[in-house]
């Protein structure tokens, strides 16, 4: 090769030497000046002269980073030079690489982009491997998060008002009496509860997977943002464990956010929950329309039914319900879509999706075909209700029941916890016999009772009645006033009404269980000193009866006041037997009665027959709380004359049978029976209260064809009357006063009836009596005729106040109160109420012909009485019966001993002390 081609011509500016003082320079300045020399240089149309080692080498130095020094080959400024190229450079000006000053391609980098050894547009469309990295780190950026964001998110509690549930009160027939005590209709029920059609129906209509998948569909969670960021139709979760924890933990809002927060909590219950709980949960929660939601109060709501007893077709359609109520109810929401929501189009669609949910749960394998080619009908659902009220005797149904179980459960469960809801509370009350009692009183309210045209005389008039039966002490009917959301005392509870003579019964059995003092003995004598009484034996019957202690001497009030007993109807019968005295509602012997087996046996003997020894029981320091000054309850008096019925035993009224919470019994009433008294005392007490019915003051009460014992009570100044009464099979207690029914009246009080009704005189034979017949027509219906059993004889017959032997002593009526000698021999006189009617009277006595003498051979199972034993469970204190419950007006006068009604006479202190018929 000649010498001119070996050599490159030197550049103008310095050739060699300049290039050795460029070459320690940094690389930045060496490019420079390398660069400023080639455009300088006049030999630029020279050939290149290639370095030692050629271009391979350059290109192998600039990978390296080393430094191709000049000394060996053209300077860095030539044409074609390849220049020195530090480091961070490539070559020389030809071809694109990774030097900043000429392109030439260098180090390969990471995230190799704009890519490496790539020219044009190559250069810059990314590398599969590229993609695939970015992908890849964004999948695993996204999944960081979520994993974060799971562990992070916590699993909230259901809402409150997911929760929230009302009480649901049953009649005893099972069926539903009314839902009330709380805002939400819906009662929570057990997995078990959930008929496995109703799961099917909704997995194969909701979410085939249900059963495999962890709570999440993607697709649907997809479609939810999709719509919702393009400004669409927003839509829910789409699984049935989205639509739960949408329900119950979360807000309705349709947002973004809440759908990535549904997502997590999702996932989180999916993973942690059951499947079972899911779907008792989503089944609970959700709403089915008419004010119902969960699936318990659904099944109520639209077939009156429980949920456990609902088939597989009315599952299907209570199942649809799930996809929007308002337009799949077929009663139709007008006032949602008085359009589209229309009862017939709602049918239709109903009727569609309907069909559409079983064919889909026969192709799923959840019903068989045969099982679903018996669903051709459209299980169409009953008419709406009107929301329940409380109104009417609703409400003193529903209060007598919450305060009896709050007061009987063992479970601790109190006011608070029963407020929360979700409770199913069994009574005891007959829908039948409830309906029964109401009209009995509306009857005589509608033709007796006119506030208009006696202003002074019928404002004011109330009734209270309870009636249990009287073999188990179960509350069967009760009349609280005419509307519990008006009057809100409840007068089947204690009123502060004196029950009047209704207590003479309680003497009776005192002195036969007892016996009577021996004068001669002390104050405290064994039962063998004293000398049990017959119904036979003698009192007088005076009126204005001095009355005496047991020792003889006449009885005196801190006062030196001694007593003067009147009659009811001032009239003096000489001396009686006990039995007639019963029979005509006589007072004078019952007061000297009760003084010789002492008040506090009276007290005693209606304790242990039922009563309580509450604030509502009167002193018994007066000889008047013999003829009823205490006043309880129409339903505490009703079971105690129910322990006659049953010859001595005992029951406690009780107004509910069974409580449940989620399925679980939490309260279950157990039997107590206890024997009160003797089988022999209770049967003459009965026989005697027999003969009241049949002759004396109780006719109005008969029931042709059925044994009856029952007795009146009329109490002074005619403040209040009663009747009391009873089958072998059912007890009825009815009450009637005078009293300002507005509680908030704090001086209220009983108002004489005195003309009431267009009568002079209002008595227990009156309407009391009348109202319990007109009840008990209806209530005896379908019980077998039972007789009472025969009573054994049973003490001595003895003779009290003043009375002496006779052979056969009678009665004697007077007007006045005639002296010994003066007494007059005539006949005994009937009584002043109506004679003893024929059975074609009995259902006339007060103009009302509205009841047929009832065959002698009725029909149906007897309810009989108790045989099977008794217990010594004796009467808790503290605890309620579902009556006699604190809160009812205490100001009234009551519980009283007669002095409020005396006058002092010449003769001492006066007082009729509540009694007469």
């Amino acid at each position: 090769m000649s010498e001119h081609r070996r050599k490159t011509p030197q550049p103008q500016d310095g050739g060699r030497a300049a290039a050795r003082r460029a070459a320690p320079q940094s690389a930045g300045r060496r490019t420079e000046s390398s660069q400023r020399v080639t455009n300088e240089s006049p030999s630029g149309s020279y050939p290149e002269e290639r370095p030692p080692g050629g271009r391979a080498e350059a290109r192998r130095a600039a990978q390296r980073g080393g430094r191709r020094r000049g000394a060996e080959g053209p300077g860095s400024g030539g044409p074609g030079g390849g220049g020195g190229g530090g480091r961070r450079r490539g070559g020389g000006s030809e071809g694109p690489g990774r030097g900043r000053g000429d392109g030439r391609p260098g180090k390969k980098r990471i995230i190799d982009y704009p890519r490496h050894g790539k020219y044009g547009f190559r250069r810059w469309v990314p590398s599969w491997k590229l993609v695939s990295g970015l992908c890849l780190s964004f999948l695993g950026l996204l999944m960081g998060i979520a994993g974060v964001s799971y562990a992070l998110v916590q699993t909230p509690k259901v809402s409150a008002a997911a929760r929230a549930q009302n009480n649901v009160y049953y009649w005893a027939d099972g069926s539903q009496m009314v839902a009330t005590g709380g805002e939400v209709n819906r009662q929570e029920i057990s997995y078990a509860q959930i008929p496995s059609a109703m799961r099917y129906a909704v997995i194969s209509a909701e979410n085939k997977s249900f059963e495999t998948d962890h709570g999440i569909d993607p697709m649907g969670i997809a479609r939810a943002l999709f719509n919702m960021a393009k400004g669409g139709e927003t839509q829910g979760g789409s699984t049935i464990t989205q639509q739960f924890v949408k329900n119950s933990m979360l807000t309705q809002e349709q947002t973004v956010t809440r759908k990535f927060k549904e997502l997590f909590i999702t996932l989180k219950v999916g993973s942690k929950m059951k499947k079972e709980e899911v779907m008792k949960g989503y089944l609970n929660v959700s709403y089915y329309g008419r004010g119902a939601s969960g699936l318990q109060a659904a099944a109520r709501t639209y077939y009156d039914k429980d949920a456990t007893e609902l088939n597989p077709s009315e599952c299907a359609f209570l199942a649809t319900l799930l996809k929007g109520a308002s337009y799949y109810d077929p009663a139709g929401s007008p006032d949602v879509d008085p359009v589209e929501a229309t009862a017939d189009k709602n049918l239709d669609r109903a009727t569609k999706r309907w069909n559409w949910i079983l064919d889909e749960e026969v192709k799923d394998g959840h019903l068989d075909a045969a099982e679903r080619a018996k669903y051709t009908k459209f299980p169409m659902p009953v008419e709406p209700k009107k929301s329940a009220q409380l109104s009417g005797q609703t409400g003193y149904l529903v209060d007598l029941a919450k305060k009896y179980f709050l007061a009987n459960n063992k479970a601790n469960i109190d006011a608070d916890i029963l407020a929360q809801g979700g409770f199913e509370i069994h009574t005891t009350f007959d829908k039948k016999k409830v309906q029964q009692l109401n009209t009995a009183v509306k009857r005589v309210y509608d033709e007796r009772i006119d506030p208009k045209k006696r202003p002074t005389k019928d404002t004011h008039v109330q009734f209270g009645g309870a009636s249990v039966d009287t073999a188990t002490g179960a509350i069967l009917a009760i009349y609280g006033g005419q509307d519990a959301t008006k009057h809100y005392t409840n007068n089947a509870d204690a009123t502060g009404a004196q029950v009047g003579s209704t207590f003479k019964p309680f003497v009776l059995t005192a002195a036969m269980e007892y016996g009577k003092r021996d004068p001669d003995l002390g104050e405290q004598q064994s039962e063998s000193e004293r000398t049990p009484v017959s119904p036979k034996s003698i009192y007088n019957g005076d009126n204005e009866l001095k009355i005496n202690d047991y020792t003889g001497t006449p009885w005196e009030n801190k006062k030196g006041e001694q007593w003067l007993q009147t009659n009811d109807d001032h009239t003096s019968y000489g001396d009686v037997d006990l039995r007639y005295a019963m029979q005509e509602s006589i007072n004078s012997p019952f007061v000297q009665l009760g003084m010789d087996v002492g008040t506090d046996k009276v007290k005693e003997a209606a304790i242990a027959a039922g009563l309580r020894d509450d604030n509502y029981m009167a002193d018994d320091e007066f000889p008047s709380f013999s003829i009823g000054t205490s006043s309880p309850s129409a339903i505490r008096m009703a079971g105690a004359y129910a322990t006659f019925a049953t010859s001595g035993r005992q029951n406690d009224p009780y107004s509910v049978t069974e409580v449940k919470q989620e399925g679980e019994v939490v309260y279950q009433h157990a039997k107590k029976t206890r024997t009160a008294f003797d089988s022999a005392i209770a049967d003459n007490v009965t026989d005697v209260l027999k003969n009241v019915v049949e002759h004396g003051t109780g006719t109005s009460a008969q029931l042709p064809g059925r044994s009856v014992a029952g007795k009146t009570g009329t109490t002074d100044e005619n403040m209040s009357a009663w009747f009391v009464g009873y089958t072998p099979q059912i007890s009825t207690a009815v009450s009637m006063f005078r009293l300002d029914d507005n509680e908030k009246h704090k001086d209220r009080e009983f108002e004489s009836m005195f003309g009431t009704a267009g009568e002079d005189k209002i008595h227990g034979a009156s309407f009391p009596a009348q109202i319990w017949h007109d009840y008990m027509v209806g209530a005896v219906k379908g019980t077998k005729v039972v007789d009472f059993p025969k009573p054994e004889p049973i003490g001595e017959k003895v003779y009290g106040g003043g009375a002496s032997p006779s052979p056969t002593p009678s009665p004697t009526p007077s007007s006045a109160s005639p002296t010994p000698s003066e007494k007059p021999t005539v006949e005994p006189t009937p009584s002043t109420m109506s004679p003893t009617p024929s059975p074609s009277d009995t259902c006339t006595t007060w103009g009302w012909n509205t009841c047929a003498p009832e065959a002698a051979t009725g029909t149906g199972t007897d309810s009989g009485t108790d045989t099977t034993g008794t217990t010594d469970g004796s009467d808790t204190a503290g605890t309620t019966d579902g009556s006699d419950t604190e809160g009812t007006d205490s100001s009234s006068t009551g519980n009283g001993n007669g002095n409020g009604n005396s006058s002092n006479g010449s003769n001492g202190f006066i007082t009729t002390g509540g009694g007469g018929g």
